[in-house]
């Protein structure tokens, strides 16, 4: 089963991510549309992407698993296949996080060493055997890309003065990603997508976030440092939520779509109320990850699937979004490819004049080169070019 609402809905959130990434470009643009500091109590229309991404993980990994258990996947053959899309996604992940904070003392600039990472994640996670180059040629491709990375993280150096190597850091947004999947993934799979299972791991990693923001909670050290965008509850949570919509699309769907309606908004409504009510004990706050964001974000989230289903799904119409749906089909190489762009810029040293980069106009150009970015993906997968984990 595909559904059109979780594509389109994926596409839209990853076209507003590219252009939400552009906006450190731009001058004097609205505040309500910018991140909020991590000293603010608000929360910025770039503030509900990334969390939005994180729902529409869990929305799909029901059916992405039914999908491999309908092919006659053994549960330990999927299993596999998490850990390891987890893992690239953690490792991607990590380099792109130490990209920003890479030292001009390294060997190399710091736009070639993203250039060459971009490169390296293109030619490991392409989907060779479904591209037209010869299959010879897949095996050294893959291998000259673990090459560039093991060289990038040979000579890499970071921190303030360049003394250090590589780190964790926050482990950087497709790392994160990479920690909600594995957790969810994992769980459902063994939980054999029982909705109950999935709702009590919802409310404990909502507990966790609460805890995370208390006075009661250790601070974690040692190898648990490692483990905390786990253990603190918020990141995850977003994508557990998504599995819970997608449950309760799959129970209720065939009783009486009211309902789900109905199940959804309701779902959504008392999110946003928690959040709003429960502002003043934490703030709305992505870079802290208060619980308020989480609910809030959270019941966006439900409320645009119902929404989206009900335009997508049900009444089938889907035209407006054909434009984007390369974004929905192959969102990582999507994501890729400003990692190309900015590093190129900037060797050129090419800048539009200030007042093409500002205010309206300069959102409006923005906009329009998240949409090339869109387009030109779709040109490579029709040529067949594709990454996937």
């Amino acid at each position: 089963m595909r559904l059109a609402s979780i594509d389109i809905l994926r596409a839209l959130t990853m076209v507003f991510m590219i252009w939400v990434n552009d906006f450190w470009t731009l001058i004097d643009i609205p505040k309500w549309l910018t991140h909020a500091s991590a000293t603010e109590d608000y929360m910025g229309f770039s503030d509900v992407i990334f969390p939005l991404f994180l729902f529409i993980v869990g929305l799909s990994i029901p059916l992405a698993i039914q999908n491999r258990l309908d092919k006659k996947d053994s549960p330990a053959a999927i299993a596999k296949h998490i850990l390891i899309r987890s893992v690239s996604l953690l490792v991607i992940g990590l380099y792109m996080v130490n990209y920003e904070t890479a030292h001009t003392s390294m060997i190399l600039s710091k736009s070639v060493w993203c250039l060459l990472m971009a490169t390296a994640v293109v030619l490991i996670w392409t989907n060779w055997k479904r591209s037209p180059v010869d299959q010879k040629w897949h095996f050294y491709l893959q291998a000259s890309g673990y090459l560039i990375l093991a060289f990038l993280a040979f000579i890499y150096k970071g921190g303030e003065h360049g003394e250090l190597w590589m780190t964790t850091q926050w482990w950087g947004i497709l790392g994160l990603i990479g920690w909600a999947y594995l957790l969810n993934a994992l769980v459902y799979l063994y939980a054999k997508g029982n909705l109950w299972v999935m709702v009590i791991l919802w409310m404990v990693l909502n507990g966790l976030a609460v805890l995370a923001h208390s006075a009661f909670t250790p601070k974690l050290d040692g190898p648990l440092v490692y483990l905390s965008p786990v253990l603190t509850g918020t990141i995850p949570a977003f994508t557990t939520a998504g599995i819970v919509a997608t449950l309760l699309f799959k129970k209720l769907r065939y009783k009486d779509l009211k309902w789900f309606y109905a199940t959804l908004l309701g779902l959504g409504l008392i999110n946003l109320i928690y959040g709003l009510a429960t502002r003043p004990i934490w703030g709305i706050s992505k870079i802290q990850g208060t619980p308020s964001w989480l609910a809030i974000c959270t019941g966006i989230g439900f409320i645009l699937f119902a929404v989206l289903y009900y335009i997508a799904d049900q009444k089938k119409v889907t035209g407006w979004a054909k434009i984007i749906a390369p974004a929905g089909t192959a969102t990582l190489t999507c994501y890729m490819i400003p990692y190309f762009i900015y590093p190129m810029r900037s060797f050129s040293g090419f800048r539009f004049p200030d007042l093409l980069n500002t205010a309206v106009l300069g959102l409006l150009l923005s906009f329009a080169f998240a949409l090339l970015v869109v387009i030109f993906t779709g040109w490579l997968e029709k040529k067949g070019y594709k990454l996937k984990l």
